[in-house]
């Protein structure tokens, strides 16, 4: 109910948690404009949403490296709605779990990507935001708030976007703007890129991306601060990150298959 006839973009939407996100706020029947870079994915992904009941669904695809994608996509949900009530923010650049090699470039990239373009996203939201009364929903990882190894570039974007986003909401509240910004920290999910990336390192179970995509939606919902999905392992690794960082660093390193790390 909160959710119907709600105008929401969706990123990285074509897979993964994205895709989740998409079917579930299907069938909330909210308005649904969905980015990704493959076309051919997120055609078939506004057809299943249609199916699913959503009030309308439409895409645009591109990679989110192009510094004119975040307005392009910000400016058709503008002429085709007047408005916007939901910002999701999920997309991610492809980087590997392995050792840091020294390539400058790639994390140049790899912010570019995972970084700038939420930022750009936000920004070119934010007047309809503010309009609406909104919400700008940020996905991010637990890459973010603790630093294990072969995730250096990756986890630098996203200790960026808890910086930025948790600065910026402090400026909300300063400055009385009631659009909520909710910052999703998750954990090992079992979506095609996270299992392929790390299932040969991590003897972990991951946590269902359904789940996890209904989580998202109900804390962004919600106005909530932040989500931890899955909440106990989550929760125990940052409980224990300020009580004992050496040990759980230590407990990190020993957790993982170190032989089967690539450098």
């Amino acid at each position: 109910e909160m959710l119907r006839g709600k105008r929401v973009i969706v990123t990285g939407a074509s897979s993964g948690i994205g895709e989740q996100m998409a079917y579930h706020l299907a069938r909330m029947e909210a308005h649904l404009l969905l980015t990704a870079r493959t076309e051919a994915k997120l055609q078939k992904v506004v057809e299943k949403c249609l199916e699913l009941g959503a009030a309308s669904a439409r895409y645009i695809s591109g990679s989110m490296d192009s510094p004119s994608l975040p307005e392009e996509v910000v400016r058709e949900a503008g002429n085709t709605w007047g408005g916007l009530d939901m910002l999701i923010l999920n997309h991610i650049g492809q980087s590997s779990f392995t050792y840091f090699n020294g390539d400058v470039e790639h994390v140049r990239k790899l912010m570019e990507t995972n970084f700038v373009s939420y930022v750009a996203l936000a920004t070119a939201a934010l007047p309809m935001l503010k309009e609406s009364e909104g919400s700008i929903v940020v996905v991010s990882s637990v890459a973010g708030r603790i630093a294990g190894p072969f995730t250096a570039p990756y986890s630098a974007t996203k200790f960026a976007l808890e910086g930025f986003f948790s600065s910026l909401r402090q400026e909300f509240i300063i400055d009385k703007v009631n659009v909520s910004i909710t910052l999703c920290i998750l954990g090992y999910i079992n979506t095609e890129s996270a299992v392929s990336a790390v299932s040969h390192v991590i003897p972990d179970t991951p946590a269902p991306k359904e789940e996890c995509a209904l989580e998202i939606i109900r804390a962004g919902a919600l106005r909530r601060r932040e989500v931890l999905y899955p909440a106990r392992p989550v929760g125990t690794m940052l409980l224990l990150r300020s009580i004992a960082p050496e040990l759980l660093d230590s407990l990190i390193r020993g957790s993982y298959r170190l032989e089967n790390v690539r450098r």
